[in-house]
């Protein structure tokens, strides 16, 4: 809308029943956007839910195997890994010797080659064999093409020259007649 006095901003406001909200008070002229802050404010808490609801979406799953373990449970828990890793979650294969197991370790070795070729199409090895005691572990992760889905594009549009608004303070209390700029959002 361009550079004018805070009053006629002001008035401006109450005209389209919208509030006066100043982003950049540090700029010369301050910045100011007319806006409905409490539908700004509700958008910015409905991202910050989603950011945090994608953050909790690559746990570390486990999967427990024993070297003596038979081809059909072999398969089964490699399809529930193939499902974990469809979901985007990690997944560590644990391989557990117990007792005098520890002497065969080559036959699970065998075994998580296995596993990391069948999962081959779907998954990408993060961390390599790597041995806890009487464990062994293998660490997959997805692939990227798994990951990277396109998301609904915001319906959000900013007005040419509009300044950011991520961090927007209250309604401005500019002093009278002080020249601000204002951008209008509806």
């Amino acid at each position: 809308m361009g550079i004018m006095l805070a009053d006629q901003a002001r008035m401006k406001a109450t005209e389209l029943e919208l509030d006066l909200v100043e982003v950049a008070p540090k700029a010369e002229p301050p910045v100011c956007r007319i806006m409905d802050y409490g539908k700004h404010i509700y958008h910015e808490q409905k991202k910050e839910q989603k950011a945090r609801k994608k953050a909790h979406a690559h746990d570390l799953k486990e999967v427990r195997l024993s070297f003596k373990i038979g081809k059909h449970d072999l398969d089964i828990k490699v399809q529930h890994a193939k499902e974990f890793l469809a979901e985007g979650h990690r997944v560590q294969f644990t391989m557990i010797y117990k007792g005098r197991e520890i002497a065969h370790q080559s036959l699970g070795e065998q075994i998580l080659k296995g596993v990391v070729t069948t999962l081959g199409d779907a998954a990408k090895v993060e961390r390599p064999p790597f041995r806890e005691g009487k464990r062994v572990g293998l660490i997959l992760a997805p692939k990227q093409a798994v990951l990277d889905k396109p998301e609904k594009p915001e319906k959000h549009e900013k007005p040419a020259g509009a300044a950011k608004t991520e961090h927007a303070a209250a309604p401005a209390q500019a002093a009278p007649q002080a020249p601000v700029a204002v951008a209008a959002k509806a």
